[in-house]
């Protein structure tokens, strides 16, 4: 617990049985999708609209997850009509299954620009082999032989795995936006880091937050840098993200996350946040003191084994701490051989 007394206190609620649901809040329902993964969950919400309802994130689309929300639909959403989906963030476990609502349920699809484009440009660009770049990207991280061998020669992921095709058209939000659901009239204000452009909902009626993956419990968000955008600071964005959120966070808003229980301590959770990507910074560079790639600096940034399934966003997040280091001159790096990043612990500036 902080010095002062504060302390994040979860929702004495039961998460819902996949298929089923929730209420958290009058005219919020809380459900929860399973996932294939470590993380083996994404958190979903419905706002009671009276004649419909309003959806806030989708979950991957996948057979089992399209037959749970049918189950969903008849069950506590009491066969009511989905009138919009609001997607937070363009990753495939909060939009999968935003396009199918909107084919197959005529929903309206409302987002930021920038979720809905990289949304749309990642299920478009189906892979069967890494790309060249994704290649040369992961040379550079000091991925090692054997697990570089083993991905080259594999299907990589890809977005059309998980997500619907999206339709075209899109209702645009963007900071500042006011959205009318659940009988409340919500502000959206947008976090960076994890994902460009991230949506966050904040009631004006009562204090309740929809923080998506911005504002999450127990866990921090992955931020990680991608061949996309290779020499990305997700860390800055993230960290100045954060400060700006935390003068409308107070503690007795009761947040509803992408992930793990909804909860009450917002001031005190985005400083924990804060602290937990400073202190790993601050280890870092200590542990850069000698030449390393951002591979050899998963325990160090992770302070737990790696396993395979974790592998990729362990990368991707040593990549971000490691380039944040360099672009804000605590680090230099320089190529080696074998096409890694060396980044070295000092004072200088970077070229």
């Amino acid at each position: 617990m902080p010095k002062d007394g504060r302390a994040i206190r979860y929702l004495d609620v039961d998460p819902p049985a996949p298929g089923g649901a929730a209420e958290v809040a009058k005219g919020v329902l809380w459900l929860r999708m399973p996932m294939p993964m470590a993380l083996d969950h994404v958190n979903l919400y419905a706002l009671d609209d009276g004649e419909n309802w309003t959806l806030i994130d989708t979950a991957l689309d996948t057979r089992k997850t399209r037959a749970l929300w049918e189950q969903a639909l008849a069950g506590p959403l009491a066969g009511k009509p989905i009138k919009r989906v609001i997607v937070t963030h363009h990753h495939p476990d909060h939009i999968g299954l935003a396009g199918w609502f909107q084919s197959e349920r005529g929903a309206e699809l409302v987002s930021t620009r920038t979720a809905w484009l990289f949304a749309r440009m990642l299920h478009l660009d189906e892979q069967p082999r890494p790309a060249e770049e994704t290649i040369a990207f992961w040379k550079s991280a000091g991925m090692a032989p054997d697990v570089l061998a083993a991905r080259m020669s594999e299907r990589p992921f890809n977005f059309s795995d998980v997500i619907s095709a999206l339709p075209l058209g899109f209702t645009r939000i963007d900071e500042g936006s006011r959205i009318s659901a659940g009988g409340r009239e919500w502000i959206v204000r947008l976090g960076h880091g994890h994902a460009p452009d991230h949506a966050t909902l904040w009631s004006e009626d009562e204090a309740l937050v929809i923080g998506g993956d911005q504002l999450l419990p127990s866990i921090s968000p992955n931020l990680g840098v991608y061949p996309t955008e290779p020499h990305a600071d997700p860390v800055a964005d993230w960290l100045a993200s954060s400060e700006r959120l935390k003068p409308f966070a107070t503690d007795d808003q009761l947040v509803l996350p992408g992930h793990k229980q909804p909860y009450r301590g917002l001031p005190t959770r985005i400083d924990q946040l804060i602290e937990n990507h400073v202190s790993a910074l601050d280890r870092l560079e200590a542990f850069l003191a000698k030449p390393r790639t951002a591979v050899d600096c998963f325990d160090t940034l992770f302070k737990r084994p790696i396993g395979s399934g974790e592998y990729g966003l362990a990368l991707v997040e040593a990549v971000a701490h490691c380039l944040h280091l360099w672009h804000a001159g605590r680090a230099t790096r320089e190529r080696r051989s074998d096409g890694a990043w060396l980044y070295r612990s000092s004072g200088g500036g970077h070229g």
